[in-house]
């Protein structure tokens, strides 16, 4: 679902940062999103006009910000394609959070939609399928961190044979 109207990866931070801080104070002010981005004030208020002029947050010199419907949907986005990365990242590829938020963080920006959409069917498809499931996802996580399998291939693979012949029954 990304938004038609294209912004910088620095732009969406500060949307992601400003919903946020609205989901948690209902209003977000200059400082709080210089403080949670740590840049500074100067550069707050150029992006807020920029956000401002797209009409995606409603935005005065020392008023509370607030977020346009169509703000909250590009902000939601934003967040959704974070999380979803971040998720995949720590489910799938057994990666660490601090690693998995850097790269969600870095990556959020670039990633097509059909990324983040194909990421969500491929997590979705490998627990649901009598093939793989939990354990297949379970152990390609074990494999990341160890370098070794839980058990030899073999034996799994006779074992997937089996359930797949009696499932098939």
């Amino acid at each position: 679902m990304r938004n038609k109207q294209s912004l910088s990866a620095s732009l969406e931070d500060y949307m992601e940062a400003i919903y946020h801080i609205i989901e948690e104070k209902l209003v977000a002010r200059s400082k709080e999103i210089a403080a949670r981005l740590d840049v500074s004030r100067a550069s707050v208020t150029e992006a807020l006009r920029a956000l401002s002029k797209r009409g995606l947050i409603n935005y005065a010199p020392y008023e509370a910000i607030t977020m346009t419907e169509k703000g909250r949907k590009v902000a939601e986005d934003v967040i959704f394609r974070h999380e979803t990365l971040k998720r995949f990242f720590v489910e799938v590829l057994a990666l660490n959070d601090g690693i998995a938020e850097e790269g969600a963080c870095k990556i959020e920006h670039a990633a097509p939609p059909e990324i983040i959409t194909r990421m969500i069917s491929f997590i979705d498809f490998m627990q649901r399928c009598p093939r793989g499931g939990e354990d297949l996802i379970r152990g390609f996580r074990e494999y990341c961190v160890n370098g070794i399998t839980e058990a030899k291939c073999e034996n799994c693979i006779s074992g997937c044979l089996e359930q797949n012949d009696s499932d098939s029954c």
